[in-house]
């Protein structure tokens, strides 16, 4: 409800206050790399080149990412490109106080109890570890960040496949069947739990209703407080 009408409603402005800026550049590179290879996708918006003479106005070049970036969004898309420009932008908005992150009340509580039993704590999401750790570290409960072992992206593969959760097992010297993957998608549940991982369904205000299919085989928590993990 924040950080993502946060994007479609400042990517413009963020574009033209650091348009010439190198990691600008790099990320627009990106989706321009991105656009190409969708460019047989409906509706798809190309992204064209810009030269960065000074005769050479950028704003076609900004009207179009904004273009792209407003499409993907609109199709909720994953793409690394359009990931790494959020966090980019989502970094200026932690940082100039203009963003906090909220947690439902349960969570915090629950993870400190999960590390002081000795268990280890991961991040798996489709948002980059970079706005990961923005989240985080910027959060109406303050820094978190020392509550969370390591962060995953789909760097290491996209969370609808199960070859990505046997990567991060290996990545974290632990046995999949000795994870637990919270998750509100089931095709991510069905994923996890196809590499051996054991799985919870975390039913929240506003997440997609589940099937009565779904609803039967999962195993569902409305709140982590609901979860009894034997200690390590």
């Amino acid at each position: 409800d924040i950080l993502f009408p946060y994007i479609k409603e400042n990517v413009r402005e963020y574009l033209q206050t650091h348009w010439e800026e190198e990691e600008c550049q790099q990320d627009v590179s990106l989706l321009r790399k991105q656009a190409e290879e969708d460019s047989h996708l409906d509706g798809a918006v190309p992204i064209p080149a810009w030269s960065g003479s000074g005769g050479d106005d950028p704003q076609r070049t900004i009207q179009a990412v904004v273009d792209n970036v407003c499409w993907q969004m609109a199709l909720d898309r994953k793409t690394t490109a359009l990931k790494q420009l959020q966090g980019h932008m989502w970094r200026a908005a932690f940082a100039a106080g203009r963003v906090k992150a909220e947690f439902f009340e349960d969570v915090v509580p629950a993870v400190r109890k999960w590390r002081e039993a000795g268990m280890k704590v991961y991040i798996y999401s489709s948002g980059s570890v970079e706005a990961q750790k923005l989240l985080f570290g910027h959060s109406t409960e303050g820094d978190i960040l020392e509550l969370v072992d390591g962060h995953f992206d789909t760097k290491i593969g996209h969370k609808v496949e199960s070859e990505s959760y046997r990567k991060i097992a290996s990545s974290i010297g632990c046995a999949t069947n000795n994870i637990l993957f919270l998750t509100d998608v089931t095709l991510e549940a069905s994923a996890a739990e196809e590499a051996d991982v054991h799985v919870a369904v975390v039913v929240r205000p506003g997440n997609a209703g589940l099937t009565d299919d779904e609803k039967t085989y999962y195993s569902l928590i409305t709140s982590f407080s609901e979860l009894y993990l034997p200690s390590s």
